[in-house]
């Protein structure tokens, strides 16, 4: 079979604007970005049946599940149903480094795939850059008298890369002779707040609100100091005015999809932006999305935090599973995981149906599994998980979109559609009223399945704080691990017993939700022994290889 970036090279695209018109945009609100990308500027109405895909927990290459989204919208477009992708935008750490793009593989692909794993439209540079002028701002202010007083010690915003680069975690700005000194350190772009705020914003004017309320540190009394106190909610928006618009791009089979926006599932929130989410919702009958990693992590996050600040709830939701994952939480080591092993995946499977559990009983949806077809899984073992999972009460299908396109996933895509019929009121496994320590000990004991939460004295101080000054309501996320149910990515398939460590807490107050960093999760990833940007290239004539 050809590599990913042949198949995308040899595979014929429609110009965007015919996109648009199956979809009934009109050509007045696409800004063309060539003649194959577009952001579009329209007024949304959600009005589509929504369905979430989400995973187990991953092995450390992924399970597929752009893969599986992509697929599951070409073959219900070719079913006849009206369908349409919101997908989350790549991030170059992940190209440059170890799990590769995020525009699918195989024949179930997003067009240029070369652009969108790339600059794409320019976004993560936009959000790059409105992160570091906020930060530039906070250091011209503290240089230039600092009339607020904002206390050195207490800079709690960062600056930001789209790269990983692990030497940046810790490092200290401004010199003796430039100003104060102060440790600093920079997260991922996809890790930024200003990430998080644009993802989360309804709309323009709503992003502005939430850059102004951006904590930026404390003042010397101890009191929160907010972006907008510097003036720089103005400029910040204005570095985004483009950014903010939904991207439109196709597959290669002609589905129109929206790709916007990309926070990491394990230290961010893990869903593309409510405005792409709800434009898909408002031109299509079915509008296909995905979640970041496994469902303790991105469809978590999804369910809690962006369905309640959107207003909108999956009709469906997909777990994706992989024979070679279960075999990985069934103990098995990473160079075997292409050898037959029913053993392991009768082991593995523990992990799987504690996912299938939490969507079913915690958050009352409809679920369906797609088992996600690898060329060395034997048919005997796609057999035995297919029916163990009918078994435990789920309907699954197994996934061929990568070898096969949407003829791949045809049986995939009628059990979603049967599954999107049945009745279903979302559910939530803790109430916003609730205390926040009580949020987080939720998340944990219903959803990861832990005994508990031990909270560090900084993280208590912290929480402490935070409600009295009036974020107690705010929904939380938990930033660990995407390798474990627990904080600890030693702990497969499905452990017990275990206690989660939150060691910090963080206040997003653009975002509107608080971050609970537990065990030994960095916010800055680092690149792996052999990173993927070693064998990215491109030759004389412009034509890109090693993309994946």
């Amino acid at each position: 079979m050809l590599d990913d970036i042949t198949i995308s090279r040899n595979a014929t695209l429609q110009p965007i604007t015919e996109i648009a018109k199956k979809l009934g945009v009109d050509e007045n609100d696409l800004e063309l970005y060539g003649k194959y990308k577009a952001k579009v500027n329209a007024k949304t109405n959600p009005k589509s049946k929504l369905i979430l895909v989400t995973a187990i927990n991953p092995t450390a290459a992924g399970e597929g599940k752009t893969t599986v989204s992509i697929g599951l919208a070409d073959a219900m477009n070719k079913l006849g149903v009206n369908t349409c992708l919101a997908l989350r935008e790549p991030s170059l750490g992940p190209v440059f480094g170890i799990k590769g793009g995020a525009t699918g593989g195989g024949y179930s692909q997003v067009l240029p795939m070369d652009d969108i794993n790339l600059h794409f439209t320019g976004d993560l540079h936009a959000i790059t850059a409105a992160n570091n002028l906020l930060s530039a701002l906070i250091d011209n202010h503290i240089y230039h008298g600092n009339a607020l007083k904002l206390n050195p010690e207490k800079i709690y915003f960062r600056r930001c890369i789209d790269m990983n680069d692990r030497a940046l975690r810790y490092c200290k700005v401004a010199g003796k002779n430039q100003g104060i000194e102060r440790d600093e350190g920079f997260v991922i772009t996809a890790a930024s707040e200003v990430m998080a705020t644009l993802c989360l914003a309804n709309d323009y004017a709503d992003l502005k609100t939430r850059l102004g309320n951006i904590i930026v540190g404390e003042n010397e009394n101890g009191d929160f100091v907010y972006a907008r106190e510097l003036n720089a909610e103005g400029s910040m928006a204005t570095l985004l005015k483009d950014a903010v618009k939904p991207n439109l791009v196709q597959t290669i089979y002609g589905t129109p999809a929206f790709i916007h926006g990309g926070p990491f599932a394990n230290i961010a929130h893990g869903c593309n932006s409510v405005m792409a989410t709800k434009t898909a919702m408002t031109y299509s009958d079915y509008a296909v999305t995905e979640a970041g990693f496994g469902a303790d992590l991105g469809a978590e996050k999804f369910l809690d935090l962006k369905c309640r600040t959107a207003g909108i709830e999956p009709n469906a939701v997909v777990i994706v599973a992989t024979a070679r994952a279960l075999k990985l939480h069934g103990g098995v080591e990473k160079a075997n995981l292409n050898s037959e092993n029913i053993d392991a995946i009768e082991k593995g499977l523990a992990n799987l149906y504690k996912h299938i559990e939490n969507v079913k009983n915690v958050f009352n949806k409809p679920v369906v599994i797609a088992i996600n077809r690898f060329p060395t899984d034997t048919q005997k073992e796609l057999d035995y998980i297919l029916n163990a999972v009918k078994a435990k009460g789920a309907d699954g299908a197994i996934s061929e979109a990568y070898s096969k396109g949407a003829d791949g996933a045809i049986e995939l895509a009628k059990k979603v559609i049967d599954a999107t019929n049945v009745e279903s009121k979302l559910q939530f496994p803790y109430e916003l009223t609730d205390s926040i320590e009580d949020k987080v000990n939720a998340v944990v004991t219903k959803i990861y399945g832990g005994a508990g939460v031990e909270f560090s004295d900084l993280a208590k101080e912290k929480i402490k704080k935070a409600e009295a000054l009036g974020f107690k309501n705010y929904p939380v996320i938990i930033a660990k691990t995407q390798y474990s149910l627990s904080d600890d990515a030693t702990l497969i398939a499905r452990p017990t017993g275990f206690t989660v460590s939150v060691r910090d807490i963080e206040i997003r107050g653009g975002a509107g939700f608080i971050v609970a960093v537990a065990g030994k999760i960095m916010l800055m990833p680092g690149l792996p022994s052999r990173p993927a940007a070693e064998n990215i290239d491109v030759d004389a004539e412009g034509n890109i290889s090693g993309l994946f």
